[in-house]
């Protein structure tokens, strides 16, 4: 099963792990500078706050469909959630709901790993 296939599949059951581990290699793929260059876009819009709790130790603060929807511009959501095959709002729900864990899986120093591309 490929990684568009398991964020497909998550839309209709429970959100685990697995997907939230499978999120960073599709947004790597699916937005310039991956998951980094959403960090950078999110920190330079004033969510810097939600993205240090991400990437260090505690709880993560949430970040809401809107606040995306703000920073990637409807045009580049639409874009990405077309890739996935999925509805651009269903796209940023899920969005919202595992990047603050997969950040936080991908950053267990602190620093964001980059996944590694598949073989």
């Amino acid at each position: 099963m490929s990684l568009i296939d398991t964020i497909k599949n998550s839309l209709g059951g429970s959100v685990g792990g697995i997907v939230a581990s499978a999120l960073p290699g599709i947004l790597e793929a699916a937005l310039p500078g991956g998951v980094q260059g959403l960090l950078n876009k999110l920190q330079q819009s004033g969510y810097g706050q939600q993205v240090n709790s991400w990437l260090g130790r505690g709880p993560n603060q949430p970040i809401t469909t809107e606040d995306l929807r703000r920073v990637l511009g409807t045009e580049q959501a639409q874009a990405i959630a077309q890739r996935l095959g999925i509805p651009p709002d269903d796209f940023l729900a899920l969005l919202a709901k595992l990047l603050p864990e997969a950040v936080d899986q991908q950053s267990p120093e602190g620093t964001l790993q980059t996944p590694k591309p598949a073989a």
